[in-house]
């Protein structure tokens, strides 16, 4: 069985070993036909606290690791602008 893989950008790292991410994706209004933009927040473990924020990062779901950390980086897709 392929374990599901998403791609987010991290919004904060604050967490020992921890990142937030946000997934975005498009859903079409029922109704309206209009297309919405909604957004998904995951807590995922970063091991070796790679991620920084602004960074592309790949998940796959995992163990529960806390209450809310259900979620595993991968890999950082693409590294964030620097200023």
């Amino acid at each position: 069985m392929a374990k599901t893989e998403i791609v987010g950008k991290v919004v904060s790292n604050k967490m020992a070993k921890s990142v937030v991410v946000t997934v975005e994706r498009q859903v079409r209004h029922g109704i309206y036909g209009k297309l919405q933009r909604l957004t998904s927040r995951f807590m995922a473990h970063d091991e070796d606290g790679a991620a920084k924020v602004g960074d592309s990062v790949a998940l796959v779901p995992a163990r529960p690791m806390s209450r809310r950390k259900r979620w595993v980086v991968t890999r950082i897709v693409e590294r964030a602008k620097g200023v």
